[in-house]
């Protein structure tokens, strides 16, 4: 564990007791392989598959966003959701009636149709949505052009949300730059819960949290903590790899993506910020967990074998 490496030797504390990302999530594989019919074409899946893996097995015409679901193909993905929390999946089903391809067991002989008519308007208003309470100051985010929630909105054709946006400039919360490695706009967060799967299921740190009720629901850390800078975060960057948005951001590359004006920034597009009291240094970013760590000694860490990364 990264506990273990040098690094780590002044960061701070873990929370003693941490709340697992996934104590709501359920339980969505399907039991055995299943031949299942994708508007119109049959398709084989495996054991443990859900809806949404049959209709990327089908490559159909359909395009069928799911923010909140993390497509990786590896085992710590699989520690992260499904929440079915977007909504943005919906599809038809001859046997079930409309449901969240995501979090739906591929069971053997059902018929989904992803260009239903209501199922089709269905992931068109949960979209516009999720849009309706976020900050789409686009070219001003560090994730413009590599941002999950843009790319859905292009490729369904999203012009203007039918709900608005949300553009009020009084409401939104500050930004958290108080951390030296991560930076925080909640602002653009849907809470699709991955960063807190990833900080508590994957990589153990029990570092973030949901907290609120809401419309004031909100991503919070487990230690009571008002900014990053206070929490007990070890700098590790999981958080930052599964975001869909430009909600957390590694620091350096916060305006990367922003129009090469004077004065034109990420920081001033929130118009408040939170800023580092400078009154911790905590180091390096620290090297991501393992279930099983490898030898990270200074002679294992060759060109070869530098390490392994999430």
């Amino acid at each position: 564990m990264s506990s273990e490496h040098a690094d780590r030797a002044d960061a701070p504390p873990l929370t003693e007791t941490i709340a697992p990302g996934t104590a709501t999530d359920p339980d969505v594989k399907s039991a055995e392989e299943a031949t299942v019919t994708v508007d119109g074409q049959d398709v084989v899946v495996p054991e443990g598959s859900t809806i949404i893996e049959a209709i990327e097995a089908a490559e159909t015409a359909g395009e069928v966003p799911a923010l909140c679901y993390y497509d990786r193909d590896s085992p710590e993905a699989e520690k992260i959701g499904p929440r079915s929390e977007c909504r943005t999946c919906m599809v038809e089903t001859d046997e079930h009636g409309m449901v969240p391809s995501c979090s739906f067991p591929a069971e053997d002989g059902l018929t989904i149709s992803t260009d239903d008519e209501a199922a089709t308007e269905a992931r068109d208003v949960n979209l516009d949505l999720v849009l309706s309470d976020h900050n789409l100051r686009c070219t001003t985010c560090g994730k413009n052009g590599r941002c999950e929630l843009q790319d859905a909105s292009i490729e369904n054709g999203v012009v203007e949300p039918r709900y608005g946006v949300f553009d009020d400039r009084e409401a939104y919360e500050p930004l958290d730059d108080s951390s030296d490695f991560i930076q925080i706009d909640r602002n653009k967060c849907i809470l699709c819960n991955r960063c807190v799967e990833a900080c508590n299921d994957v990589q153990v740190e029990g570092v973030l949290r949901m907290e609120g009720q809401g419309a004031d629901t909100r991503i919070g850390f487990q230690n009571g903590s008002e900014t990053m800078e206070d929490s007990t975060c070890v700098s590790c960057g999981h958080c930052v790899t599964v975001c869909p948005t430009g909600s957390l951001v590694e620091q350096g590359i916060t305006d990367a993506a922003t129009i090469p004006l004077p004065g034109f920034s990420q920081k001033n597009s929130i118009g408040k910020s939170l800023e580092s009291t400078g009154k911790e240094e905590k180091g390096p970013m620290t090297r991501m967990k393992r279930d099983e760590p490898k030898d990270l000694t200074s002679e294992a860490r060759t060109e070869e074998n530098p390490g392994d990364w999430l």
